[in-house]
């Protein structure tokens, strides 16, 4: 388990790297004209990035990965709603540039993330990268939550003028779903949710970075 575990990890990060890589010559090769087509160029792989990171849910639930279920379940479902609700529904928010700042935070988290993950597994542990992924997450995970947030604000006109998602049932039922009301609320979900994975957070870099922690890695 621990082999398909580091597969799994190898395979996120050279998914997550060749979009960091991407973003990153595509800025320096067309500047600011590059960041509009963000999601055109590499929506494609960032999909199948986070389709396979619900196994990571799978992993904790059958055992062989022993993260806390509900922060991890947290952060995957916010990544699958924001993507494929929000800005993959709606054309017109797939060329704003909160798309681009959105996936930079993503790509950066994991491929940091990954790469540690691959080296525990191994049993190393590189302190620089310890307290990158267990100190540097806190931060972009707060900044990713308010892109987030944005990305969902930038859309809500679109989702109210197109009424996607949108259901009103015919008489006799008499009832509808306005899916903009619905994002709304999960703007609130979205915030509580990040004071409990922040919470977490901080919990787990105490874990990793506590003095006794350290000392037992390096021995």
């Amino acid at each position: 388990m621990n082999t398909y575990l580091f597969i799994y990890d190898l395979m996120q990060f050279c998914g997550h790297s060749w979009i960091f890589t991407n973003m990153i010559i595509r800025f320096m090769s067309f500047g600011k004209d590059s960041l509009a087509d963000t999601f055109y160029s590499i929506g494609s792989v960032m999909r199948l990035c986070q389709l396979l990171s619900v196994l990571e849910i799978l992993h904790i639930l059958i055992g062989i990965d022993k993260s806390r279920l509900f922060p991890r379940l947290l952060q995957i479902t916010e990544r699958i709603i924001v993507l494929f609700v929000v800005i993959n529904s709606q054309e017109e928010v797939q060329g704003r540039y909160i798309v681009c700042v959105l996936f930079f935070l993503w790509n950066v988290l994991d491929v940091v993330r990954y790469t540690y993950n691959m080296l525990a597994r191994m049993g190393i542990y590189y302190l620089p990268l310890t307290w990158l992924n267990f100190s540097l997450y806190i931060p972009l995970y707060a900044l990713s939550v308010l892109a987030k947030a944005f990305a969902i604000c930038v859309s809500l006109p679109y989702f109210e003028s197109f009424g996607t998602y949108s259901i009103k049932l015919p008489f006799p039922f008499a009832f509808s779903i306005y899916f903009p009301y619905i994002l709304k609320a999960y703007l609130l979900v979205l915030f509580i949710g990040m004071c409990f994975i922040i919470q977490n957070l901080f919990s787990e870099r105490k874990a990793h970075l506590g003095t006794g922690s350290i000392k037992k890695k390096r021995s």
